[in-house]
């Protein structure tokens, strides 16, 4: 595992991403308090509820990689400020992950990776049952995954959210160095 040194000159920027589903913004909530505990003021943020807050509704993989793009700088301005972000996203484009790493110093990347067929078995998002599904990552979009994030799980849905999130947190204690 590769060390982040953490620069106080902006917060810490988790983002945390996976296909719909796979359980990015319940973990992000149950890691949400351990992360501001130790390395203080912290937002928590999803893909949809920035979606929701711009009324943004387009899924072609084109739109959304413009919607992407802008949501960065939302993030920016947070991260700018000296406030860490805990950012639950979809996001597959290896475009926006370089694009992070290149914009943001404090950037960590986790990826919570999930078999499709167990979110839908699980029945975890209900976009997988619509009747002439367009625009589904996983589906009709291929996804570009992450190559190298800082942190991979795997969610098997046989454990509870906390014991990914303290997986997670177990991670970032070995490669974050505290400011």
């Amino acid at each position: 595992m590769t060390k982040i040194k953490i620069k106080s000159k902006e917060g810490i920027f988790f983002w945390i991403t996976g296909l719909a589903g796979s359980g990015k913004s319940s973990i992000a909530r149950s890691l949400y308090p351990k992360i501001k505990k130790l390395y203080g003021p912290t937002l928590i943020v999803s893909g949809d509820n920035l979606r929701n807050i711009h009324g943004f509704r387009k899924y072609t993989k084109k739109d959304r990689l413009k919607f992407s793009k802008t949501k960065l700088k939302f993030c920016e301005l947070i991260l700018r400020q000296r406030i860490n972000l805990v950012y639950s996203t979809i996001s597959m484009f290896d475009k926006v992950r370089e694009m992070n790493k290149r914009k943001f110093s404090n950037y960590i990347e986790i990826y919570i990776k999930t078999d499709l067929k167990k979110i839908v078995k699980k029945n975890k998002k209900k976009i997988y049952f619509r009747k002439n599904m367009k625009n589904i990552w996983g589906v009709d979009l291929r996804p570009e995954f992450p190559k190298k994030p800082n942190i991979m799980i795997v969610n098997d849905f046989k454990k509870p959210v906390s014991f990914y999130s303290n997986q997670i947190f177990d991670g970032l204690k070995k490669i974050v160095n505290k400011r």
